[in-house]
Parts: C-alpha cells; structure tokens; sequence
C-alpha cells in the first residue's frame, strides 16, 4: 500500500493559521478538483444500464486504491456493482462511513447533448452535483488527510452504490451493515441551499393502485360496463385528500395508465403515487388510509400495493452533534455553516433509521440536479473539501 510522506506543518502556528493554511492546501487543488470531476462526469453511469455502471465503479475502485484503499465489489445482477472501499487509519476505532452513489438518472449518450464544460465559475454536466463532485471530494479530503496525517487519523470506508436513484433496493442492506459498524456516517449528496449541510429528510414513499372494472361496447352496450378509468378518476379524487402540507405529508399520483381503445370502457387502469412524510410515525397512518381505500362502483375492485421505501431521517441528538461539529469546523475559516430541512430522500435515511448519527449534504454546492442546468460552484470545492477532511477527523 501507497504510504503518502507526511507534510512539516506549523506547529508555532495558532489553530487559525493552521486552518487557513489547511484551505489553501485545497485552494492549491482546486484544478484538479474540477479535472477529476469532469474525468467522473464523462463516464456516463446510468441506473438502468449495468454494463456502463460497471465501468463507473471500475474506474472508482482503481482511482482510490491508487492512494492506499482496498476496494471490495459488492455484486448486483440487475443494477451495476456496488463499491466499498477500505482505508486503515492510526487507530482500531470504529470507521467513519462516507456515503454516496455513482448512478445518475440520465440515459446513456446525455452527454452529447449536455456537455461536461466549465462556464461562469461553474462547472456543467449530468450527474456533476448529483453526486460526482461528491465522490471528488472523498478522494481529495482522503489525500489531504494522507499528507498531513501521513496515515489517517482513524479507519475509514466509502461505500458508493449504483442505484440509489432507483431506490437503493439492491445496495440498501449492506449500507446499513456497514452504518451499523461506523461511529458516524457522512453523506456526499450535494448541499442544501446556500451551502448548507442536510440535518433532515423526508421519508419516501412508493404505492401502485390498480382498478379492475368491467369492459364493454362504449357505444353498443354503454350500460354494461364498469370503467376503471371513472372509478381511479374518483380514487385520485380522495388521494388528494390525504395531503397535510403543514404536517409534511405529501401523496402525489405521478403517473396514470388505462384504457385500450376510445370506443372501449376499460377494463383496467393504474396509477403511481408518491408519498412524503416528515415523522416516521406518520407512516402507519397514511399506509392504513392507503390500503383502507373502498371502490365507488362495487363492480370495480382495487388493489394497492407498494409502501415507504425510506423513513425519514429526523433531525435527532445524532443528528445534531455531528452539525455541531461540522460547525465548529466551518467557523475555523470564518464560514457561518447553515442547516436544511428538504423533501428528498438518500441513503442517509437508512443510516439516520437505524440511529446511527448521520449528516447530509456535504457534498457538492450548486443548483439543477436530473436538470439540464445541473452545476456546481467551483469556487465552493475547497472549503467542501476541507469540512469534510475535518468531519473525518473530529468524529
């Protein structure tokens, strides 16, 4: 393994100088910051092709081996393989968790459409806030540690999945075992607005209501039939109900299907719901109303399936004490680092779930994530970098 010599530093110097030299050794960096991102962008990963995801997490997994870390493949047959990453540190305490993913929600050949380009300070492309840069500043605050540390001052373990835009469903186990064994866990999604770490989640949420209803003539025998389209028409009507904004609980039917024909009642129609809820005890409530819901038309029957994918992550005492650090980090070079409250969900739900003290969006600063306008600030990489070198340090 790669031993990285050690840096002289300051010791007369007071905390202050130490942590304004410790900026500039990222500001120094920034170039290779922003190279390193456009290398990550260019190889287009999305979730739903194995074969180019694959190729993601080999480049991954020989980039952070060069500086000294053991890379494990967590295999998946119908989602590229995980990533989990392994760096030893001067002492046998418990890892600190870094966690994101590699998958991005653009279909193959976005690129050419989307170029990677740098413009206005900014930083362009698909999947560069969404979560590459995230996945930049892992590498550059593990090599800054390195050089200052010589080793790192505690063990270490990425874990970096390749479908988390599609529910985690096949990574989601091993991320909480790896949470399980981590004294904290650090996501690199990107940041909330104007810079700010993620201290709470909504809990998503996923449901499929099926109608069957009766076919017939639309014009010879109207009478006979039982549309399912009329009847979800009157389901959606009562979804809408159970929203309770003020309370955080969102219930969105996304996507309809039905019918065959125009000149056909239909038999069958469907739709996609999307639930948020800001407490994990609303779930139970809103699962019962869900799967309590009774046809209109008694010639029609209704199936539901589906449920919450991720609880929310709450803004709990683990929560808070690793914001209080990332504070006291930040204030170390002058930086006000605010808190956000936000609707998505990662995979730090799961963590957060489990009661494992996690915090969000340390990742990249920008604006337009699954957007064309998807960027980062590039004059935000350096203090990113370095409040992550000093989470990894303070936990």
């Amino acid at each position: 393994m790669p031993v990285r010599k050690k840096q002289k530093r300051n010791e007369h110097a007071t905390p202050e100088a130490q942590w304004r030299e410790r900026l500039r050794y990222f500001e120094s960096r920034q170039d290779a910051m922003v190279q390193t991102i456009r290398s990550l962008v260019e190889i287009e990963s999305p979730s739903d092709n194995k074969a180019a995801a694959d190729r993601m997490g080999a480049f991954l997994a020989g980039t952070f081996e060069a500086i000294g870390g053991h890379a494990r493949v967590q295999y998946a047959e119908n989602f590229g393989d995980s990533l989990q990453i392994d760096f030893p540190g001067s002492n046998d305490a418990r890892p600190v968790l870094l966690l994101g993913h590699f998958d991005t929600v653009y279909p193959l050949g976005t690129l050419s459409a989307m170029p990677c380009e740098a413009s206005d300070g900014r930083l362009h492309g698909p999947g560069v806030l969404d979560m590459k840069s995230g996945i930049a500043l892992m590498l550059y605050a593990i090599e800054a540690l390195q050089s200052w540390h010589g080793v790192l001052p505690r063990p270490v373990t990425l874990f970096l999945v390749s479908d988390e835009e599609v529910g985690s469903y096949s990574s989601r186990k091993v991320t909480e075992a790896l949470a399980r064994e981590s004294a904290g866990v650090l996501v690199l999604e990107p940041a909330g607005p104007r810079g700010s770490v993620k201290t709470a989640r909504k809990g998503v949420g996923e449901y499929f209501l099926t109608v069957k209803g009766v076919a017939a003539h639309a014009g010879l025998d109207p009478g006979k039939g039982h549309s399912a389209i009329v009847e979800l028409a009157r389901q959606i009507s009562v979804l809408s109900k159970f929203n309770n904004l003020q309370q955080g609980i969102s219930v969105n039917p996304g996507i309809i299907h039905g019918g065959t024909r125009t000149n056909v009642i239909a038999a069958e129609a469907s739709v996609e719901i999307d639930v948020r809820i800001r407490q994990a005890k609303q779930a139970a409530g809103l699962d019962r109303k869900l799967r309590g819901l009774k046809p209109f038309d008694k010639r029609c029957s209704l199936k539901i399936e589906g449920g919450i994918n991720r609880l929310p992550m709450e803004r709990n005492a683990g929560v808070v004490a690793l914001y209080r650090k990332a504070q006291a980090v930040a204030k170390e070079i002058g930086w006000k680092l605010e808190e956000a409250a936000v609707g998505g969900g990662s995979d730090g739900n799961f963590t957060a779930g489990l009661g494992i003290p996690t915090l969000d969006g340390l990742g990249g600063v920008g604006d337009g994530a699954h957007a064309v306008h998807e960027h980062i600030v590039i004059s935000e990489l350096p203090r990113r970098a370095l409040l992550l070198a000093g989470m990894i340090e303070s936990i």
